[in-house]
């Protein structure tokens, strides 16, 4: 049986039916059409399907739905103000830090919680807040050097 939730993602309330095995990535991507939300191994292990909910990164796959209830959810859409692009999306950019592209939304979802509690981080800490994003074309190196540039530029 179904059940109406509200979703609050990117600032924007949503009341949506679903059955209550399905998980927030299958109701982001499939009901409100938000595609950036990627559905990589579909078990956690990846990130691909990263999301800030409540100001923490999670992987959107291992959430059911119904538990992002009236909670907040920030998913790679609603990073950019409009057509400008966000100083992390633009340092990945910049850095060559986005190949195939397929895991940059998680990669920069998880940077953000990052440098929102951490303006300053260490390429240690970087690469912990990183450490549940896989990526199969960079080798980390790019995306590292992206995150540090894109701290020193939103501490201006």
């Amino acid at each position: 049986m179904k059940k109406i939730i509200t979703l609050k993602v990117n600032n924007k309330e949503y009341e949506v039916a679903v059955a209550p095995n399905r998980t927030l990535t299958q109701v982001l991507r499939e009901d409100l059409n938000l595609p950036g939300t990627k559905c990589g191994c579909d078990m956690g292990d990846c990130g691909a399907c990263t999301v800030i909910l409540d100001d923490r990164p999670v992987n959107s796959c291992l959430v059911l739905a119904v538990q992002a209830h009236n909670r907040e959810i920030t998913t790679i859409e609603g990073v950019a103000d409009g057509p400008n692009l966000h100083p992390i999306q633009q340092a990945f950019v910049e850095h060559g830090a986005v190949q195939c592209g397929f895991c940059t939304p998680g990669m920069v979802l998880s940077a953000k919680s990052l440098l929102e509690k951490n303006m300053d981080p260490t390429e240690h800490e970087i690469r912990e807040a990183l450490s549940g994003n896989l990526c199969r074309c960079t080798g980390y190196q790019k995306i590292v050097e992206a995150v540090k540039s894109a701290s020193q530029t939103m501490k201006k």
